[in-house]
């Protein structure tokens, strides 16, 4: 399975391609999207889109894991990412890619097993469950590689649940 982790933001949209199972993850690719501070909306959401659509292009994942959107006091802030997240999300329906969603709080338990684990817990066990010499930069395509994770395991408790992952040598 390959999986496109995507962590939206306008300024800046992290992502990370793993490929493999939750036993075995494998980075293909992880980086961030950077758009101009300068640059009207529009153009940001368009260059967004764009970048995102060659990752999709180069990597075809079967499924993108899209960080859900949380409650921000900052409401500007708020409206922006979900602005990106929505690009993110029409890129992934343009090619009928699967869209799957989580949240900060599900990320941050599937990743550290704590609810309440701070950025640097998550970014730190995204490098020890990938086994990587150290932790992704910038913190957006670590955050991104973290939802792509939660989706694996997800998708491996899923396929225990339906029956796939039993064990028959008992």
């Amino acid at each position: 399975m390959v999986i496109l982790g995507i962590d939206p933001g306008t300024a800046t949209t992290g992502y990370g391609v793993l490929e493999g199972t939750l036993d075995r993850p494998r980075v293909l690719a992880c980086d961030c999207i950077r758009t101009s501070a300068r640059s009207s909306t529009a153009e940001r959401l368009k260059a967004i889109f764009l970048n995102l659509d060659e990752v999709l292009e180069e990597y075809r994942p079967d499924v993108v894991a899209v960080e859900r959107l949380f409650f921000n006091k900052n409401a500007q802030s708020a409206f922006a990412v979900g602005q990106a997240r929505g690009v993110a999300i029409l890129a992934a329906a343009t090619r009928g890619i699967e869209v799957r969603e989580y949240t900060p709080l599900q990320v941050k338990i599937a990743v550290t097993g704590y609810g309440r684990a701070s950025k640097a817990q998550v970014q730190s066990m995204v490098k020890m469950l990938l086994g990587l010499r150290e932790v992704p930069r910038p913190d957006d395509a670590a955050d991104a590689l973290a939802v792509a994770l939660t989706c694996l395991q997800a998708d491996a408790v899923e396929s225990r649940l339906a029956g796939r992952g039993r064990r028959t040598d008992i």
